[in-house]
């Protein structure tokens, strides 16, 4: 390789106009220029949270770093050098996801590297690390520390996952996504002693599970293991979050080209137990994948807590959909989530925002948020009963996120989540209905900025993402009752600009 890949994504980020954009993010990561996707080797270290990223400054041309922001506080963002560049053979074609790990020495990056070859168009994927001993410096290992997939799997191998074994002291675990050579997916497990000579233990296999996930889908993408003490029974529990490509459940949901799922159970050994073959959708917006959770840096896997919660970042994007508005005002697309606190209550995962550095405030007015672009609204929700002239009505409110006529409203009903974008300036995606309980529908917490927004219901029982493209200089929020009668109580608000 004798191209300086640092010097090119560089000078992509001088000539760039991103952050000049109406619709960049102002508290959220989104590239410097061009292409960002999945969040990769999530750490804090010391006081400073790290987040990296699947980062294409060339975009359309697809050379695929590693790009690096910092922050103390989860809403102001610093943008570095990109930390891990295509520059070796091993990841030629791309320096593709993986997670972070802190060692005595300082951290490791784990990624996989992809290389294509230009004549047979062969593929090889092999589990790479870099290494940095103060996150400014790194090096990276070569030749690959994993070189090439165990017979039975194909060369869809990636996404390394690795941690210190808290039930083995001085052993380590790595997990990885793959397909079979039957093309279904499923899970590696490896075990290492140094993090150098690693041995595969074999699959992740589902005892308890009745063969659900025995041919789930052609590929499972991006697997997170995070171990959880449950908020109502006290109980401790994996859970495993991953994405299987291929799957439609006949339920609910599952509306995006590929869907995000979360199960429960006890990883012992490579068995997977206590789960009886149900898997639930982590986020039911347009626009959500690949989901890290940051690493821990200690082996107290089950011991997060307020102070030190387990925090989940998601892609807030689809593969296949880079055709947004952003790309022509101002060259950048895709963007990251909000972290959000994992909670587990009852067995169901509960994704609450977690945003120390932009805390809500109470506040009755929701219009103390007008001509703000960038905020965050939260509210408890009061369905009362329709009145005798509307009988035949369920209680609903409106919210016109960015005011009457930016192009997106969200209708919330004691029974249902309505989200409506079909007249915003994004063109993947209108309308979308979620069925919710009673509890996801008495508490809303809505997060936008500029071109994103969550929405929180239930406490974090249900979440919907999506990228939400206004018109004009659209800016605050209204709240309307449009049938029935609801009312907002405990409203509370922040914003940023």
């Amino acid at each position: 390789m004798t191209e300086d890949f640092l010097a090119l994504a560089l000078n992509a980020e001088r000539h760039s106009h991103a952050r000049e954009d109406a619709d960049y993010p102002q508290f959220h990561v989104a590239p410097p220029v061009g292409r960002l996707n999945d969040p990769n080797g999530l750490i804090k270290v010391g006081d400073t949270y790290h987040a990296f990223f699947q980062y294409t400054p060339e975009h359309p041309k697809k050379l695929v770093y590693w790009g690096h922001a910092t922050s103390k506080n989860l809403v102001n963002w610093e943008y570095l050098e990109p930390a891990i560049l295509p520059d070796s053979h091993q990841d030629a074609n791309g320096a593709y996801s993986g997670t972070a790990i802190a060692t005595e020495e300082g951290v490791e990056l784990w990624y996989t590297g992809n290389y294509k070859d230009p004549q047979t168009g062969e593929r090889e994927a092999t589990q790479c690390v870099v290494v940095t001993p103060d996150m400014k410096s790194y090096t990276k290992l070569v030749p690959p520390i994993i070189g090439h997939q165990p017979d039975g799997y194909t060369a869809h191998f990636r996404d390394p996952q690795v941690w210190a074994d808290p039930e083995v002291p001085g052993s380590y675990r790595m997990l990885l996504g793959v397909q079979r050579e039957n093309e279904t997916g499923a899970t590696l497990l490896y075990r290492s002693s140094d993090l150098r000579t690693w041995e595969c233990e074999g699959e992740m296999t589902f005892p308890d599970a009745n063969g659900a996930f025995d041919a789930f889908g052609y590929m499972w993408e991006c697997p997170n293991l995070v171990r959880l003490s449950d908020e109502v029974t006290g109980e401790v529990r994996d859970v495993l979050i991953f994405c299987p490509q291929g799957i439609a459940p006949d339920v609910e949901g599952y509306e995006n080209i590929f869907p995000c799922i979360y199960i429960v159970g006890k990883l012992v050994g490579t068995q997977f137990t206590e789960c009886d073959g149900s898997f639930t959708e982590l986020d039911r917006g347009f626009e959500f994948y690949a989901p890290q959770v940051y690493a821990r840096t200690d082996t107290a896997w089950g011991a997060w807590s307020d102070e030190k919660p387990a925090l989940l970042v998601g892609w807030a994007g689809n593969a296949s959909e880079d055709d947004q508005p952003s790309i022509e005002t101002g060259g950048w697309v895709h963007c990251l989530t909000s972290p959000r606190q994992l909670v587990l209550v009852d067995g169901v995962l509960v994704q609450r925002p977690y945003l120390p550095g932009l805390p809500l405030s109470f506040d009755s007015e929701v219009e103390t948020l007008a001509g703000s672009r960038s905020w965050r609204f939260s509210a408890d929700v009061e369905f009362n009963a329709p009145s005798a002239s509307s009988s035949d009505e369920a209680a609903s409110v409106t919210f016109a996120i960015g005011s009457t006529g930016a192009g997106v409203n969200v209708v919330l009903s004691r029974s249902a989540l309505t989200v409506d974008r079909s007249d915003s300036r994004y063109p993947n995606g209108d309308t979308r209905t979620v069925t919710l309980t009673e509890e996801e529908s008495e508490h809303i917490e809505i997060i936008h900025d500029r071109s994103l927004t969550e929405i929180f219901l239930g406490g974090g029982r249900k979440v919907f993402t999506f990228r939400s493209f206004l018109n004009g200089e659209a800016a605050g929020l209204e709240a309307r009752c449009e049938s029935g009668c609801a009312t907002l109580t405990n409203v509370c608000r922040a914003r940023l600009d």
